[in-house]
């Protein structure tokens, strides 16, 4: 056994409170880009004209021409090793919560329970209007998709100008104030304020397990033990250890 997957595993097994942030780096070997990146989303769609909250009130039409490509993308996404590998520990009683600023419902499809979603969950709409609510299964293939009352839907998740559901906010400082183990997964956590919550989390003392492709910024400052690699392979050998260690 690795010596750091299993220092990992002895940190969960031990651990009374441990919770998870994710990001765009666990979903992307389902098929999802990271919008950043070279190729991604914003690479063909500048955020300011097409992600923006007043751009969606301005113009919901225009706007669904870059959503529509990004429900495509999601919509042929399926959970990972990663995400159902969160999932078992959650099941075994070793993870309380994920912390996601994914909008895919991937943790959710792979049988996660507690998920806290810092910016929304694109499988649902909602009329700016009139605010009646639609599952996506509802308006499947539908573009625009549009409310009874004739007007554009919303998907809900969280665009610039608009801000983080305050029970999220709330919910997830609470859990990284009180966390004794805090694993980061695909995400340099550099977006405010979700940002703030590694180092909560490491202000109260828990340990940092980051598993990344490359350094972070957190890396050399406040991780404690870094699994460099793929989210899928790290997480995979992370609960095969977990499970060897307690049956040993």
């Amino acid at each position: 056994m690795d010596e750091f997957i299993e220092k990992a595993a002895r940190t969960i097994l031990g651990s009374q409170l441990t919770i998870a942030l994710t990001g765009a780096g666990i979903s992307v070997e389902s098929g999802i880009p990271d919008f950043r990146s070279k190729g991604g989303l914003w690479d063909r769609f500048d955020p300011e004209e097409y992600a923006s909250i007043y751009a969606f009130q301005d113009d919901p039409e225009k706007v669904w021409r870059m959503l529509k490509e990004m429900e495509q993308i999601v919509d042929n996404a399926r959970p990972n090793t990663a995400h159902t590998g969160l999932a078992e520990l959650e099941k075994m009683g070793l993870l309380k919560s994920v912390l996601t600023q994914n909008v895919d419902n991937l943790h959710q499809e792979a049988g996660s329970q507690d998920v806290i979603e810092y910016h929304g969950n694109s499988k649902s709409f909602t009329c700016l209007w009139c605010n009646k609510k639609y599952d996506y299964e509802d308006k499947r293939g539908e573009y625009p998709p549009r409310c009874e009352c004739g007007n554009i839907l919303k998907p809900d998740v969280i665009f610039f100008g608009e801000s983080i559901p305050p029970l999220a906010m709330v919910r997830s400082s609470q859990l990284a104030s009180t966390c004794q183990a805090l694993l980061i997964i695909g995400t340099s956590a550099v977006v405010s304020p979700f940002n703030i919550l590694p180092r909560q989390a490491k202000q109260v003392g828990a340990t940092i397990i980051e598993i990344n492709l490359e350094k972070t910024v957190l890396t050399d400052s406040i991780t404690d033990i870094f699994l460099q690699g793929k989210a899928t392979e790290q997480i995979s050998q992370v609960v095969s250890a977990v499970k060897a260690l307690q049956s040993a």
